[in-house]
């Protein structure tokens, strides 16, 4: 076997297989919320055996985790705009678009519950907040770098990302735009 052979290929039936299984996840958190499904009923929804969600993820807690960190990552990567406020404007506009739409909540709740659920989730969850907050922290320190403002990851979290949080998680006013500057700009 080559080096290209053995070599995993980014696209094909993994990425099939990885996109399949992270919709099963969201689709049944949305419908029967977290804790209420097993790897059996994801794999059922994916098409695909248990054993391959057990090999490449190891849990149910560290599937949930991936889920969530991938639709972070995709939906709301970390803008470099040249500026922290345009920075953190674009940050926290597409983190409203994400937590409003069709699968927000769902990931939101995700998110919150594997804050809270049992050895394996604490884990899942720890690793989900440990990536986020390097992320958000390398877009705080670029800003830094250019003499702006000194923050850090946790101003933003109680400041911006926890209003909208609890807004969605409530069902209370809609996420405006007028309000997402607002909060950036009590921030700033």
């Amino acid at each position: 076997m080559d080096e290209r052979e053995r070599t995993r290929r980014p696209g094909g039936r993994s990425a099939r297989v990885g996109a399949q299984v992270h919709q099963a996840v969201t689709d049944l958190i949305g419908e029967r919320g977290y804790g209420n499904f097993t790897v059996g009923d994801v794999a059922a929804r994916a098409k695909v055996a248990d054993s391959s969600i057990y090999r490449r993820w190891g849990s149910l807690e560290a599937l949930l985790g991936d889920v969530a960190l991938t639709r972070l990552n995709a939906q709301s990567p970390m803008p470099d705009t040249g500026s922290l406020a345009g920075d953190l404007r674009t940050y926290a506009a597409q983190v409203a678009r994400e937590i409003t739409g069709p699968d927000g909540p769902a990931v939101l709740h995700l998110a919150v519950a594997l804050s809270g659920g049992g050895r394996q989730g604490l884990l899942a969850g720890a690793g989900l907040r440990a990536e986020r907050t390097r992320q958000l922290q390398a877009m705080l320190d670029r800003a830094h770098d250019r003499g702006e403002p000194v923050l850090d990851a946790l101003d933003v979290l109680d400041h911006i990302l926890a209003p909208m949080y609890i807004r969605v998680l409530f069902g209370v006013v809609p996420l405006t735009p007028d309000y997402i500057d607002g909060l950036v700009d009590r921030m700033l």
